[in-house]
């Protein structure tokens, strides 16, 4: 807990927020809005658009990131038919929303509602109020049908907080990491077990069969990315077997990839991996 805070503190002393902006992607017989918060910890939050309502994911976390995708969705002009929090608690108010199940539970307790208690102390006035909305939960292995579009609820890394890959419409793969070319975070690897997770993960991505992949970190990718991600994992555990130091890891890793974004990531993420 503290490691992550302190390492959002730091992000947030270094990163002023970035113009937000949107993506839209049509798959025929559904839309997918990107939008792209700009915030301190990359957040991305989705809207998923059928022919007669909406359905939102990840909804934002800061006022002003609220106000813009609020101002957004309303311009969609269809009602919203479901709110769905995964991994990333936002400014959803008093609506009713849907998890994965045991995910309500989760971020009520110590480890995500403690992390959310010290984004109030960090975060101050800019940051919404908690969602005080009904939650109805979905089971792992369950396909729901919102908007004219299908959700098929799968469990995510095992290693990762426990909420779900959401595969939606059959063409996009919906995760807590979405995959990029760049140097992992030990956010998201914080342990020798989490690369194995995120592996497994990363193949679970390629054989889904989806065309466009998301994340509530990143936002939207293609297969390639995916690829690269199993390429780099299994990389970072051939490295970790030939390596005995961090410091030596580190060095392994900028010279397996020298022009890969991120770099400045690696001392933290060897800590967490020789730990």
């Amino acid at each position: 807990m503290k490691k992550i805070f302190a390492l959002l503190t730091i992000l947030l002393n270094l990163t002023i927020m970035a113009q937000s902006k949107f993506e839209m992607y049509d798959f025929g017989t559904f839309k997918l809005h990107v939008y792209y918060s700009g915030d301190v910890m990359n957040d991305a939050s989705y809207i998923i658009e059928g022919a007669d309502s909406l359905v939102t994911m990840e909804e934002p976390l800061f006022k002003v990131n609220v106000k813009e995708f609020n101002e957004y969705l309303d311009k969609l002009g269809k009602p919203v038919e479901k709110t769905i929090t995964d991994y990333h608690i936002g400014g959803t108010a008093d609506r009713d929303l849907t998890m994965a199940y045991g995910m309500e539970a989760f971020s009520k307790g110590p480890v995500y509602g403690g992390m959310m208690k010290n984004f109030q102390k960090a975060f101050g006035d800019s940051m919404v109020d908690l969602p005080t909305g009904k939650v109805s939960e979905v089971d792992f292995g369950k396909t729901c049908s919102w908007a004219g579009v299908t959700f098929e609820f799968r469990h995510g890394a095992s290693t990762d907080f426990p909420a779900a890959s959401i595969i939606i419409g059959g063409k996009v793969y919906y995760t807590h990491w979405a995959p990029a070319k760049a140097h992992v975070s030990n956010l998201q690897v914080s342990s020798r077990a989490a690369v194995d997770a995120e592996l497994a993960e990363a193949q679970n991505e390629l054989d889904s069969g989806c065309e466009l992949f998301i994340g509530g970190h990143g936002g939207a990718s293609k297969v390639n990315a995916v690829k690269f991600k199993i390429e780099y994992l299994n990389t970072v555990k051939r490295l970790l077997a030939e390596n005995s130091s961090a410091d030596a890891f580190v060095k392994a890793m900028k010279s397996a990839y020298p022009e890969l974004p991120g770099s400045e990531g690696l001392d933290a993420l060897a800590a967490a991996l020789y730990k």
